[in-house]
């Protein structure tokens, strides 16, 4: 028991993240109907700005954490401009090939400058956790479950109360009707591009501490957020939070019970299984064409 409590606060920390990166799948597929291949990638380059502001110019660890979302935030408007904008009118593979060139680029383009080797980042905090009976609470976990929490409520607050929010629903539910209201369609699209690169830069910063900062870890967050996006139903913001939490737990308990070598496969397994019997997901609503 005291085992599975240990596993169950593992399980929802690293989960967490991919429910963050699941996110910024979701609101860039709402506003675009486009899925960014990129967004892990999003991830990895906010872990090395975080390497480059702390670590290698040796500034502060909150000051190197502001810098680094801002820089998440030029690249999230970047790359709307250079890749996303000029092939909007287009049909939706060409963006998607094009979001996926971009991902390429950008690990190429951190290799190219960082190498192979992984970098370490140490986390937020000096003390490594503390002990609430049989369960050891780490510190960076504890960190991402609560930055997880707060953003939940924050999302909520800022899509259901705030006069910006409505016009992003708006914007991802209809374009036309929401450019014919007055909105500004692709200035709505530019802030979705850029509060996606903040949310997986911002997963990245915090799971980077616990993982080795490294090329790899970007795809790696990217594969777990996407499954999550459709155990979750497509498209819901509800469903990709508790898919890449209950993605999370699997993967852990897999890891613990069955073997760590294919933790990484337990996830894809539920996957299947869901592509199988329940394709729109937890929160998706099946649906219909009469032709």
């Amino acid at each position: 028991m005291d085992q599975a409590l240990q596993l169950l606060f593992t399980g929802i920390g690293i989960g967490s993240v991919y429910a963050l990166v699941a996110l910024g799948f979701v609101l860039i597929f709402r506003a675009t109907n486009v899925v960014n291949f990129a967004q892990g990638e999003f991830s990895m380059v906010a872990a090395y700005l975080m390497v480059v502001f702390a670590v290698d110019l040796a500034l502060p660890y909150w000051l190197s954490f502001l810098l680094a979302l801002g820089g998440m935030a030029v690249l999230g408007a970047v790359f709307n401009l250079g890749v996303y904008y000029p092939l909007r009118h287009r049909t939706y593979l060409p963006v998607i090939i094009a979001t996926i060139g971009a991902s390429i680029l950008m690990a190429n383009g951190v290799l190219a400058i960082y190498g192979p080797a992984p970098q370490v980042l140490e986390g937020w905090f000096e003390t490594p956790g503390i002990q609430l009976g049989p369960v050891y609470l780490d510190s960076q976990y504890l960190l991402i479950i609560a930055v997880t929490i707060a953003l939940v409520f924050f999302n909520y607050w800022f899509f259901e109360r705030t006069m910006i929010g409505k016009k992003l629903q708006a914007t991802s539910q209809d374009k036309e009707m929401a450019s014919l209201l007055g909105i500004s369609v692709s200035t709505m699209i530019m802030i979705t591009f850029i509060y996606s690169a903040v949310l997986g830069g911002l997963a990245g910063i915090l799971v980077a501490p616990i993982l080795f900062v490294s090329i790899q870890m970007g795809s790696t967050i990217a594969l777990k957020a996407f499954a999550a996006t459709i155990i979750g139903g497509f498209g819901d913001v509800t469903g990709a939070i508790i898919g890449g939490i209950a993605l999370g737990i699997i993967e852990t308990f897999g890891a613990s019970y069955i073997s760590v070598p294919y933790k990484d496969a337990f996830a894809f397994m539920v996957l299947i299984l869901f592509l199988v019997f329940r394709p729109q997901g937890i929160f998706g609503e099946r649906v219909a064409e009469k032709a």
